[in-house]
């Protein structure tokens, strides 16, 4: 069976993993700009207008675990397209709905099949390229596609929409998922054999269901209130169901989440700050366009443009991460780009209800971009080495729930705290003024989040030395078993 050391072209195999990882994040933003056209096309109604975008995200936080340590024990590379299959029917099936339970249920599978793709193509890169420069460089272009997914996912929703209708831009990430299918079937290696062990499948819905009741409680908090009984219900079944899940794993022979992935290199650490990343990150591509369409006014495909400097930012940030990080260290590297994107969001927080997107959105856009693509290129690696080999699948799925469950929580606190700002200007200012008000609190929060986040990082690497995958001399080959 091929290894990964006999890849013969790890640029192709590593073009087709990014493509997946690009596929996962255009899922996720896609659907933002044309909600409004989505919306009069199926005949949805408010709440579930929301749940088009909730049900992808629940569905793919939830099931990110269970996708990583599937690609463990049933190998990354079959999971892998196995998932890629899946988004792309899913997606088809989307764009081909004409009624809103298909389209939501759609959205879910989508949801389902990112879960896959996403843990197992990030295990994939790390088998693909061993530690060292190359895994460094590898990395950065995950990186790069990772934050371009997000914005490029505003821009052709703007385009297909306008162009088109909704329903390509669903035809779209298919026709793509299929391209990318081919090319990872043709240049992925395949894999050593499967880590044994069983699928534990308790711990597995034990935590499933949690992270479900989580999300689900975090998204129905922003449009009923904390107070709302089934929102303190669904809490309440969360915490309940993770004490249920500490016990289930302490007896289970080949648990879910093992300890020992927690306690090799830095993965806790790691996947403490992505969580705080994420609060921040996912918010940003919510309210960003919200502000550019309701109060400048700009339109669906004027939006989409809008996103280009910040993807290019990253795309640049992402490039350079592994460059900066062995000329300045990773600690300072992390550290800096999170002030680099907190002051970013500071300059946002400024924003005016008269503005323009020149003076009030390119030029943090170009900073947040910066800070954003290094801090997840060198905190991606933090949380995924030194864990062991048989368990990369899930360390990969491990940092990609962080980011999601991070970023619900971040998105539902935020959008209470800017829907209180806005209700609280509302009687003594004009719409826009009021909106512009809670867009404001929104980055000015997100900013004293991150700042706060540089300060742990700090702290964290000061008991202990981070060295990311770009920094640290390759280790002699091991035999797999």
């Amino acid at each position: 069976m091929e290894t990964t050391g006999t890849t013969r072209s790890p640029g192709a195999a590593l073009a087709a993993l990014a493509g997946a990882q690009f596929t996962v994040m255009l899922g996720t933003s896609i659907v933002n700009v044309a909600l409004p056209q989505i919306r009069s096309g199926v005949g949805l109604s408010d709440s579930a207008t929301t749940w088009v975008v909730n049900a992808y995200g629940l569905a793919f936080g939830a099931l990110l675990l269970a996708g990583g340590r599937a690609a463990d024990l049933l190998g990354r590379r079959r999971i892998l397209l196995l998932g890629l299959g899946v988004f792309a029917a899913s997606s088809l099936a989307a764009g081909l709905a004409a009624s809103s339970p298909v389209l939501i249920a759609a959205r879910a599978v989508q949801g389902l099949g990112a879960a896959a793709i996403a843990p197992a193509a990030l295990a994939l890169v790390m088998e693909v390229f061993p530690p060292g420069p190359g895994r460094g460089k590898a990395l950065g272009v995950w990186g790069a596609v990772s934050g371009a997914g997000g914005a490029a996912g505003v821009l052709l929703g703007g385009v297909l929409t306008q162009a088109w209708g909704w329903p390509w831009i669903f035809y779209t990430v298919a026709i793509g998922t299929i391209l990318v299918l081919a090319a990872a079937a043709a240049s992925v290696p395949r894999a050593p054999a499967p880590v044994s062990g069983r699928f534990d499948l308790l711990g597995t819905a034990t935590v499933t269901v949690a992270l479900t009741a989580l999300v689900w409680g975090l998204t129905t908090a922003r449009r009923t209130g904390w107070s709302d009984p089934s929102v303190l219900g669904s809490f309440a079944v969360t915490a309940s169901l993770f004490a249920a899940f500490v016990l289930v794993e302490r007896r289970h022979p080949h648990p879910l989440l093992p300890p020992r992935v927690l306690r090799t290199g830095r993965v806790a650490a790691g996947n403490v700050l992505m969580a705080l990343l994420g609060s921040v990150w996912i918010a940003l591509f919510f309210f960003l366009p919200l502000y550019q369409q309701q109060v400048l006014g700009d339109s669906p495909l004027a939006t989409g443009l809008g996103q280009l400097p910040l993807a290019f930012a990253n795309m640049l940030g992402s490039t350079l991460a592994p460059r900066i990080s062995r000329r300045i260290g990773a600690t300072a590297s992390v550290t800096g780009a999170l002030l680099t994107e907190a002051a970013g969001l500071l300059w946002l927080s400024r924003i005016s209800a008269h503005g323009s997107y020149a003076v009030d959105v390119l030029g943090p856009s170009i900073l947040i971009g910066l800070g954003l693509s290094i801090a997840f290129v060198q905190l991606t690696a933090l949380s995924v080495e030194g864990a062991p080999v048989q368990d990369a699948g899930l360390a990969g799925g491990l940092v990609n729930t962080t980011r999601q469950v991070g970023g619900a929580i971040g998105l539902a606190v935020l959008a209470t705290l800017a829907g209180t700002a806005t209700a609280h200007a509302a009687p003594h200012q004009p719409h826009l003024e009021a909106l512009t008000a809670g867009y404001r609190t929104a980055f000015a929060i997100s900013s004293a989040v991150l700042a706060a986040t540089a300060a742990l990082a700090l702290g964290l690497s000061r008991r202990r030395t981070v060295t990311p995958a770009s920094d640290r001399p390759a280790p002699q080959p091991a035999a797999h078993h």
